[in-house]
C-alpha cells in the first residue's frame, strides 16, 4: 500500500482536512500510521533497534504508541492519534477506524500472541479498550469507553464494561459507519429501565388485588 492511499483514507473519513496537502501535513493519525509502516518493515527485517527508535519518536510526535511488531492493514484510519496504544502482537485488518485513546493491549507477559486481532471494517470508539488474544469480527462497532475482553462475532455493536453485544445486524461497512457514538444503547440503562417497568407492573397488580380484597 502506498503512502498516498493512507492520505486518501484520511480524506475519506475525516471531514476536517480540506485538501490532500493539509491531510498530509497536519494529520497526526496519518503520521502515526506512516511512521509505523516504516518501523514495521524494519522490524520484520530484524532491525529492531532502528525500528524501536522510529517508534519512540513517533510516540513523541503523534501521541500514539504503536509497537513496530503490530500489523496494520490497508485503509486504517486513526483519528487524532492521542493516547492510542497498539501492542506488539496486535493484528488490525483492512478499513479499520480507531479513535483517540484506544488501547489494543495484552493481559499476559508470555512471549506469544497476546494482543487482539481486529478483522476488517471495524470501528473502535474513543477510549475503548480491547485486551488479550481475542478476535473482533468483521463490521463490528465498539462503543466509546467500552472494555472488551472476549471474542466478538461479526456484524454487531458492543458497548459497556465489560463489553456486551447490544445490536445484531446484517450490516455493510457504509451502514455501520452511519451509527453515531451518542446514539449507541447503554446496557446498564436498559437493564434498569426493564427493572423499573417490571416493578411498576407489579405495583399495579398488587394495588388491583388489594382493591378486590377490600370489596365486601
Amino acid at each position: 500500500m502506498s503512502w498516498k492511499e493512507d492520505v486518501y483514507t484520511v480524506l475519506e473519513r475525516d471531514p476536517a482536512p480540506k485538501s490532500f496537502a493539509e491531510a498530509l501535513m497536519f494529520s497526526q493519525g496519518l503520521h502515526a500510521v506512516l511512521l509505523h509502516r516504516i518501523s514495521h518493515r524494519l522490524y520484520s527485517q530484524g532491525q529492531y533497534k532502528i525500528a524501536r527508535l522510529i517508534n519512540y519518536w513517533a510516540r513523541v510526535l503523534t501521541g500514539a504508541d504503536i509497537h513496530p511488531g503490530a500489523t496494520l492493514g490497508k485503509g486504517i484510519f486513526i483519528d487524532h492519534a492521542t493516547g492510542v496504544v497498539i501492542g506488539e502482537t496486535a493484528v488490525v485488518g483492512k478499513n479499520v477506524s480507531i479513535f483517540q485513546g484506544v488501547t489494543l493491549g495484552g493481559v499476559s507477559t508470555a512471549k506469544e500472541k497476546r494482543h487482539p486481532t481486529i478483522m476488517d471494517n471495524v470501528i473502535i470508539g474513543a477510549h475503548a479498550t480491547v485486551l488479550g488474544n481475542i478476535t473482533i469480527g468483521e463490521n463490528v462497532k465498539i462503543g466509546a469507553g467500552s472494555v472488551v475482553v472476549k471474542d466478538v462475532p461479526p456484524n454487531v455493536t458492543v458497548v459497556g464494561i465489560p463489553g456486551k453485544v447490544v445490536v445484531k445486524r446484517n450490516c455493510e461497512r457504509d451502514r455501520l459507519r452511519e451509527v453515531r457514538q451518542e446514539s449507541l444503547p447503554d446496557p446498564l440503562v436498559e437493564a434498569l429501565t426493564d427493572i423499573c417497568t417490571t416493578l411498576d407492573t407489579l405495583e399495579k397488580r398488587i394495588a388491583a388485588l388489594e382493591g378486590q380484597l377490600k370489596k365486601p
